[in-house]
């Protein structure tokens, strides 16, 4: 298997992960936001600027859900730029989560999770951009 090839699907398996997680989560939170559905208390949110989940759960659902799932198509499907979309989602995913410990001040285990797929979706989005566009100037 070509190392390109194990990039990709590495890639999305961590943004199949991601997202559907995202999405359950977000969907959860959007209809209880107390987080009773997720045995959630609200005395998570005591230090965010939040009185209840629905706001969080909706940024989670467009960020992490929506927006992954459209990095996942245009990786599978071979789009430009496809790389870069992936590095930004692992982006996107690290600062969610650096938000998240901040304003709940607190680290649960799930933060150390999906820390870890942020930053692999980071490495492995950018060997995908730097391959997609040496790729473009090769002749």
């Amino acid at each position: 298997m070509k190392i390109n090839t194990a990039i990709k699907i590495a890639a999305v398996v961590l943004l199949l992960f991601n997202g559907i997680g995202a999405l359950y989560g977000g969907l959860h939170l959007l209809l209880h936001p107390d987080g009773s559905s997720l045995g959630i208390s609200k005395d998570w949110l005591k230090h965010s600027p939040f009185d209840s989940f629905f706001l969080p759960a909706l940024v989670l659902i467009l960020v992490n859900g929506v927006f992954n799932f459209f990095t996942l198509w245009q990786l599978v499907f071979n789009k430009p730029g496809s790389g870069l979309f992936v590095l930004a989602q692992g982006a996107l995913l690290s600062g969610w989560i650096l938000i998240q410990v901040v304003m709940l001040q607190m680290v649960y285990f799930l933060h150390y999770t999906l820390g870890g797929v942020g930053f692999a979706l980071m490495l492995s989005g950018y060997l995908l951009w730097k391959r997609q566009k040496a790729s473009r100037h090769s002749f």
